[in-house]
């Protein structure tokens, strides 16, 4: 199955979303947060996320989604062609269509291209 990296700025903004995330689409999913600063405070850190990649790689990918500015930066900096995926999606939406997607037991390419549908759907 499909792994999936929430990386935020904030701890406490990625474990939620992973939260929500795995409320919706079920706990089979590979998910895990990699939020924060080394130090637990705001920031990101290459080796949280790295240690997240390797947390809920099954061997089918792994997607990377970043909230904004150093996250998107960091988690280039881990991005693997065919492995190690960056997401250019809206944190939430695209978090939880990539969740319900792997949880499908989609591919890769799948879950990418349903995480990136999310830049579509409308609230008005």
């Amino acid at each position: 199955m499909v792994g999936l990296v929430l990386v935020s700025h904030s701890p406490g903004l990625a474990a939620e979303a992973v939260a929500l995330a795995r409320s919706i689409a079920g706990a089979q999913v590979p998910l895990a947060a990699a939020g924060g600063a080394d130090d637990g405070g705001l920031g990101t850190s290459v080796d949280r996320i790295a240690a997240a990649i390797a947390a809920v790689d099954q061997g089918d990918g792994v997607l990377l989604i970043p909230d904004l500015g150093s996250s998107v930066l960091t988690a280039r900096l881990l991005a693997e062609p065919g492995k190690v995926v960056l997401a250019d999606v809206p944190f939430v939406e695209g978090a939880i269509a990539a969740a319900v997607t792997a949880g499908c037991g989609a591919s890769l390419e799948e879950v990418l291209a349903a995480a990136q549908e999310s830049r579509t759907f409308r609230k008005a």
